[in-house]
C-alpha cells in the first residue's frame, strides 16, 4: 500500500509541476501544436509546389516546341470540363471553396481537390490556355492540410487557421515568397481584417513549405529593378498616377471575368462544352496572331517588361485571352496573369510616367494583383521579396492606391468585407464581394 501511495504522489507532484509550468509559459502548448501540424503542412505542400513547378516548367517546354498540341486545346477543355462535371462538382468552386470553408468550416475538403486540379491546370497549359498557377497551388494546399482535421482533433476555430496556413503554404512557396505568402493567407479571405491567432503557424508553414520547395530544387523566377529614384515629391506623384491605373486595370479584370464567366454559364447549359467554345476562341487566336506571347503564364514576356518598354495593347490582350480561358472553365489561376497584366502595362506607362521602366514594371507586378485580390500588405511584401528594400517605397504607394481605386471588386467572390476601405461602405460590412459588389 506505501508503495502505491507513493507512487500516486508522486504522480501527483508531476502533475503539479506541470500546471505550474504550463502557468507560467501559457502560449507553449499552442506553439508546440502548431509547430507540429504547420511542420506537416510545410513538408507536404511544400513538396506538392515543387512538383507541380517542375511538371509546369515541362509541359510549357514542350508545348512550345510542339505548337500544333495548341489546336487540341477544345478537346483538353472538353476533358478537363468532363472530369469536374461528373467527378468534381462538389470542388469546381475552387478558391472560392477556400474561401467559404474559412468563413463557415462544413465538411472537410475533398483530396480529390489535389489531383483534379493538378490534372486541369497541366493540361490547361499544356494546350495552350492562358492561365497562371497559384490556383493550383492553394486547392492542392488546402485540400492536403485540411486532411489534418480530424487526425488532430481540431474544432471550427483550429481548422480556420488550418487552412490559413495551407493558403499561406501554397502561396509562399509556389512564389518563392514565404513573407508574401503568409500575409496572403492572413489577408484574403476577410477584407480589412486578419486573424492574429493565425500569423504563427500562417508564417511557419510558409517559411518550411518554401525551403522544401528548394530543397527539391524546384526554380522560381528572379527580376531586378536596377534604378530606384531618391524618395522625392516628383516620383511618388508619379507613382500614385501609375498605381491609379493599376487599381483601375483590377477592378477592369475582377469585373469582366465574372461577367464573362456568367455569359458562359447562362449561354451554354452543358459545362463541358463550355471550354471548348473557349477553347476554339483562345486557340483561333494564337494561330490568327501567329504568337503564343499571350498564353501560358507568360514570363519571358514579364521579364522583358522590366527591360524594354512594352507596347500599349501587350497588357489588354493578355487579359483578353486570360478572361476567356478562366471563364470558359480551365484550371489554373488568375495571379501570375495579373502579374504579367501589371508588368507590362506598368512597363507601358514608362512612356507617358518618368520614371525608371523597371521600377512601373515591378510596381504594376504586384500592384494590379492588389487591387484584383484586396491584399496590399502581402503585395507590399512580394514587392520587396521580389525586387528588394529599396524600391518598397514605390511598391507600397502603389499598392495602396491601387487597393482603394479597385473598389469592393475581387477576383474572389467569397471574400467578405471585414471592415469597409472607406465609409461609403460602412453598411456593407460583413457581405460577400460576390453577393454585392459584382455583376
Amino acid at each position: 500500500m506505501s508503495k502505491n501511495k507513493t507512487e500516486k504522489s508522486h504522480i501527483q507532484k508531476i502533475n503539479l509541476y506541470r500546471v505550474l509550468f504550463f502557468r507560467k509559459y501559457p502560449a507553449l502548448p499552442y506553439i508546440i501544436k502548431w509547430l507540429m501540424i504547420s511542420a506537416i503542412v510545410g513538408i507536404a505542400v511544400g513538396s506538392a509546389s515543387a512538383g507541380f513547378l517542375i511538371s509546369l516548367n515541362w509541359v510549357t517546354d514542350f508545348r512550345e516546341n510542339n505548337l500544333w498540341l495548341i489546336a487540341l486545346l477544345p478537346v483538353g477543355g472538353f476533358l478537363i470540363g468532363l472530369l469536374y462535371h461528373f467527378l468534381g462538382k462538389d470542388i469546381e468552386a475552387g478558391n472560392n471553396l477556400l474561401i467559404d470553408s474559412i468563413h463557415n468550416p462544413k465538411e472537410i475538403i475533398p483530396f480529390k481537390m489535389a489531383p483534379f486540379v493538378y490534372i486541369g491546370t497541366i493540361a490547361t497549359h499544356l494546350f495552350g490556355g492562358s492561365a497562371g498557377r497559384e490556383g493550383t497551388a492553394l486547392q492542392m494546399a488546402g485540400a492536403i492540410a485540411d486532411q489534418l482535421t480530424k487526425p488532430f482533433k481540431l474544432n471550427n476555430q483550429e481548422r480556420k487557421i488550418l487552412l490559413i496556413s495551407a493558403i499561406a503554404a501554397g502561396f509562399g512557396s509556389v512564389f518563392g515568397t514565404p513573407l508574401a505568402g503568409a500575409l496572403f493567407g492572413l489577408e484574403v479571405f476577410l477584407i480589412g481584417k486578419i486573424r492574429y491567432n493565425a500569423i504563427f503557424p500562417a508564417f511557419t508553414s510558409a517559411i518550411l513549405a518554401d525551403l522544401v520547395t528548394n530543397l527539391w530544387h524546384a526554380k522560381h523566377t528572379h527580376y531586378a529593378i536596377d534604378i530606384v529614384p531618391k524618395l522625392q515629391a516628383l516620383p511618388i506623384f508619379y507613382s500614385i498616377l501609375a498605381g491609379i491605373s493599376f487599381g483601375l486595370c483590377a477592378a477592369l479584370f475582377s469585373k469582366t471575368i465574372h461577367y464573362v464567366t456568367k455569359i458562359f454559364k447562362s449561354k451554354i447549359t452543358f459545362p463541358p462544352l463550355r471550354p471548348v467554345l473557349g477553347g476554339i476562341i483562345v486557340a483561333a487566336l494564337v494561330f490568327v496572331m501567329g504568337t503564343t506571347k499571350y498564353i501560358g503564364l507568360g514570363i519571358p514576356t514579364i521579364i522583358e517588361s522590366f527591360e524594354i518598354q512594352e507596347p500599349l495593347y501587350v497588357f489588354a490582350l493578355k487579359i483578353v485571352f486570360t478572361i476567356i480561358t478562366l471563364s470558359a472553365g480551365f484550371k489554373g489561376g488568375e495571379v501570375t496573369p495579373l502579374f504579367y497584366i501589371g508588368a507590362t502595362l506598368g512597363s507601358a506607362l514608362s512612356i507617358f510616367i518618368p520614371l525608371p521602366t523597371a521600377l512601373l514594371a515591378g510596381m504594376g507586378f504586384v500592384a494590379v494583383f492588389a487591387g484584383a485580390t484586396n491584399t496590399p500588405l502581402a503585395c507590399m511584401m512580394m514587392g520587396i521579396e521580389l525586387f528588394g528594400a529599396e524600391s518598397g517605397i514605390y511598391i507600397a504607394i502603389a499598392c495602396v492606391v491601387s487597393y482603394l481605386l479597385s473598389g469592393h471588386n475581387s477576383i474572389y467572390g467569397k471574400q467578405i468585407i471585414g471592415e469597409a476601405k472607406n465609409t461609403r461602405f460602412i453598411n456593407h460590412e460583413g457581405r460577400s464581394i460576390k453577393d454585392k459588389y459584382q455583376p
